[in-house]
């Protein structure tokens, strides 16, 4: 196993330049889990704890939070919700730490974006069982799968859009912006040196990339077209107008991840009215996650068309 010693130069890199971007950060990111995950990282580096290490563990955290929130006691769904926040905590530190280290991968994104899917169906089943004990008809599954279906498209197109925008803004290096025919290409290329494990994890990425992709067909349009004209380098006042325009999505690709959800998780487990957490996913933050694509599909397309013409 590869070793990642602290070494001096990395010990001083700043708390700033473990975050992927002001324009993509939330406020109670930027004030609370990036410190501590910034504190978690620099542990972590110093006993050589590899970034997917700390996702693998919060994976952990994350399900037991979930375990804990089966149960009616509101003590017991405290100490959940601990669990979990210290999970997202262990979220934030394992990027932060790949960057003090340097040690990305893709792997390592991939592990990353499962974690958070563990964490979210231990708490849809634990929720529904949950209800279940206290009376609900077995009709309240389709409630906790359509909000978990429901988790995996909002979630997905979040992570797809802060990609895009760090892509446009910070370049490749600073972006983690992935597309169908790359990754099916290495995939071809390298079947036959990969074993069974990340073969399946390999076509599963390629498969949740293709969701992405087919969910935002003028932003492809505009990729492509952006990739093939600027080979070395975009344009600045390119930079300056799609940052611009798309910067004020980025609040609610916020919004339908985590910090927003949570917030109003915590609130329904204090009420004891849990099944409001299904209902909250299904309409409100379905509701922002329609606005949030067609309104990127309009700039998309706007700066498409606008491009076509110098053609």
């Amino acid at each position: 196993m590869k070793e990642f010693n602290l070494t001096e130069e990395q010990s001083k890199i700043s708390f700033e330049n473990t975050l992927k971007s002001n324009d993509t950060e939330e406020k109670i990111d930027i004030y609370f889990y990036r410190p501590i995950g910034y504190q978690i990282a620099l542990f972590c580096a110093k006993l050589n704890i590899t970034p997917n290490t700390v996702t693998i563990i919060s994976i952990f955290f994350g399900v037991g939070a979930g375990i804990m929130f089966y149960f009616p006691d509101l003590w017991l769904n405290v100490i959940g919700m601990g669990l979990l926040i210290f999970a997202n905590s262990l979220d934030s530190a394992d990027g932060q730490l790949a960057r003090i280290t340097n040690n990305k991968s893709r792997l390592g994104r991939i592990l990353d974006g499962f974690a958070g899917d563990f964490w979210f169906a231990s708490i849809h089943i634990a929720i529904c069982l949950r209800l279940q004990n206290e009376g609900w008809p077995a009709w309240i599954w389709v409630l906790g799968v359509g909000a978990g279906v429901s988790h995996i498209f909002q979630s997905a197109m979040a992570d797809y859009y802060r990609n895009v925008h760090l892509f446009f803004i910070k370049g490749v290096a600073g972006s983690e912006l992935d597309n169908t025919d790359d990754l099916q290409n290495e995939y071809d290329r390298d079947v036959k040196q990969t074993s069974l494990f990340l073969r399946i994890v390999a076509k599963g990425y390629i498969n949740y990339t293709r969701l992405q992709e087919r969910c935002s067909p003028y932003l492809q349009k505009f990729l492509k077209l952006v990739k093939k004209r600027y080979t070395a380098e975009l344009p600045a006042d390119l930079i300056s107008e799609f940052r611009t325009l798309n910067k004020p999505l980025m609040k609610y690709t916020n919004i339908i991840q985590f910090n927003t959800r949570v917030i109003f998780l915590f609130l329904w487990l204090f009420l004891n009215e849990t099944w409001v957490y299904f209902v909250f996913d299904l309409v409100v933050l379905n509701s922002i996650l329609i606005y949030m694509v067609n309104r990127q599909e309009k700039i998309s397309r706007m700066f498409y068309e606008r491009l076509s013409l110098k053609a």
